[in-house]
Formats: C-alpha cells, sequence, structure tokens
C-alpha cells in the first residue's frame, strides 16, 4: 500500500499540542489545568498556587524532583489522562540542565545532548496522542522600536517547539468597558507572539471561576470547551466534508465507469452540474469524463454540442 495520500484520505489529529505564556500570577497554570483530565508534570512548584477547588480527582500531578522523575513518569500507564501539562517549559530545561551537567554550567559540547534531550521529550509526548499543554512566563523581544512580547524560551528551543504547536497564545489582563478581564490572544500581532491555527477568535475572554473569597462560582474548563471544543466542532465538519467528497467521488466514479459510448456520454455530460459541492468535485468528475471518451474514442461535435462514436463519424 503507498504511504502517499489525497487530502480526501488523510486522518486529522483531534488532539491539540498548545503553549500559553503570560506574566507571572496571570493563572497560566489555573488554565492550563482547564484541559480534560489533565496530567500536570510539575517542574516550577506552580500546583502549591492553583486553588485547591481546581484540582479534582481527575487531575493528576508529578512534582518534579530530578529529570529521572521525568523519564519514569513517562514509562507508566497514562491511559486516564487525556491532557498533558508542562510547568514550565523554561524550569524544564533547568533540569535538562542538571541531569546532564550537575551542579556546573553547560557548557559548548553539552548543548547537542542537552537540546536532543528536550527535542526527545517534546517527540515522546507527541506520541502519546492526548492534548499538550506547555507553560510559559513572558519575555520581551525587540523588533525596532517596538517591543513584543514572547514565550521566555531558550532561542534554539523556540525555533523547534512553536514549529511542534497547533496554538500559541498570550494569557494578559485587558480593560473591558472599565472592566479588567483576563485575556487570551492566539492571533501573532505587532506587540506579541502568537499561532492560531484552529481558527479561533483573535481575543478570548476568560471567565472568572472564583469569586473573591476563593470560592468556585463556575466550572475550570475554559481550555477543554472552549478551544478543544471549537477545534473538535471544526475537524468534525471537515471529516464530514471529507465523507460527503469521497461518497461523491464514488458516485463519479461509478457513473463514469458505466460510460460504454456516445449516448451515456452526453447523459453524463447533461447531468454532471448535478453534482453539488465545491468546485473540486466538478473538476474531478470532468477529469474523470475526460479521459473516459478519449478511451472509448467518442469523438465531440461542436455544431451538435454533443458526442458522437468514432464509427458513426467515420459514416459520416
Amino acid at each position: 500500500m503507498s504511504l502517499i495520500k489525497k487530502a480526501n484520505e488523510i486522518e486529522i489529529s483531534k488532539v491539540v499540542k498548545m503553549m500559553i505564556y503570560g506574566q507571572a500570577g496571570m493563572g497560566k497554570t489555573t488554565l492550563a489545568l482547564s484541559a480534560p483530565n489533565p496530567l500536570l508534570l510539575d517542574f516550577d512548584n506552580g500546583v502549591k498556587r492553583v486553588n485547591m477547588h481546581h484540582l479534582g480527582d481527575n487531575v493528576g500531578i508529578v512534582q518534579i524532583r530530578s529529570w529521572q522523575d521525568v523519564i519514569g513518569v513517562l514509562q507508566e500507564d497514562l491511559s486516564d489522562y487525556k491532557s498533558i501539562v508542562v510547568d514550565t517549559i523554561g524550569k524544564m530545561m533547568d533540569f535538562i540542565i542538571s541531569y546532564r551537567c550537575g551542579s556546573r554550567n553547560p557548557r559548548i559540547q553539552d548543548w547537542g545532548t542537552i537540546n536532543n534531550d528536550f527535542k526527545a521529550f517534546v517527540n515522546t509526548l507527541s506520541s502519546l496522542n492526548k492534548n499538550v499543554i506547555f507553560v510559559a512566563h513572558r519575555d520581551t523581544r525587540k523588533e525596532g522600536d517596538e517591543t513584543v512580547f514572547v514565550p521566555s524560551l531558550r532561542e534554539k528551543n523556540d525555533n523547534s517547539i512553536v514549529t511542534e504547536l497547533d496554538l500559541l497564545g498570550y494569557l494578559e489582563m485587558r480593560a473591558e468597558n472599565g472592566v479588567q478581564k483576563r485575556t487570551i490572544t492566539f492571533d501573532p500581532t505587532s506587540r506579541n507572539d502568537g499561532k492560531n491555527t484552529c481558527n479561533l477568535p483573535g481575543v478570548m475572554i476568560i471567565p472568572a471561576n472564583l469569586d473573591a473569597n476563593g470560592q468556585p462560582i463556575g466550572k475550570n474548563d475554559f481550555i477543554a470547551t472552549q478551544i478543544l471544543g471549537r477545534y473538535g466542532r471544526m475537524i468534525e465538519e471537515k471529516e464530514e466534508a471529507i465523507k460527503e467528497y469521497n461518497a461523491q467521488l464514488s458516485e463519479i466514479e461509478q457513473g463514469v465507469e458505466q460510460i460504454t459510448d456516445a449516448a451515456s456520454a452526453n447523459y453524463f455530460a447533461e447531468h454532471i452540474s448535478d453534482y453539488k459541492g465545491n468546485n473540486s468535485v466538478i473538476f474531478k468528475a470532468r477529469d474523470l469524463f475526460s479521459k473516459k471518451v478519449k478511451e472509448l474514442g467518442l469523438v465531440y461535435d461542436k455544431k451538435a454540442k454533443k458526442y458522437n462514436d468514432k464509427n458513426d463519424e467515420d459514416a459520416a
């Protein structure tokens, strides 16, 4: 079987790889834990700052003490979890450096191994078929006179991880009608890095789920419902479109197969516009039809605007 596939044959992943970043105290860890059935790899001791109401039975926590903890947990049965949260990716790099270099600073020759460990970790997460949410602190980058907010990553890791992401969101407070609200921006702008392959709204308001006294007033399910839910619906629409395309393509192929002479060719040509859907369906029908009439040696009469059998043309 060929490894080459057409667009209507591809399998669309139903999981998302994303990163959220922002200032300290913005609730990045809490937001990351709003993914479905999350397993938190807590490199930054951030779980202690999460309200206990957000640490239900569906949340697994690994308080990382060494890189060996990471190696060990990735060999465990993780079937209870639908999402992996890495908090934070910058602190995670510190654990890799300690694993490879101990207490000394890394030398130039160490960075190849360190970066390979990083890539291997990301590849392992990708192979689990789970949502992956990276958490990062905010840094800045100068672009001329402009200051752009970016995830706090080492430059080499930035290039390798961002290309892998489906979503990159910047978390910040914005004034809405005089009221400060927590928002996340996935679109890249002149003031922040972003990535939005899931066609999410440019700016999304994150509802408060705790009152002033720290009591719950709503579910912590923003990523599950507003991000993954939207993404899931987009995938369903794509799968439905592929299903409809394949059904129409099968019908077209059967119709073309039944063309045996000029009469059946003319009948097909008269009804080719009956096929509904996007232009690619019509183009495919015309392409298959053109190959079929050429195979049968049919001759097109421009005046009559119909096909004739070759024998009829010879007799004329």
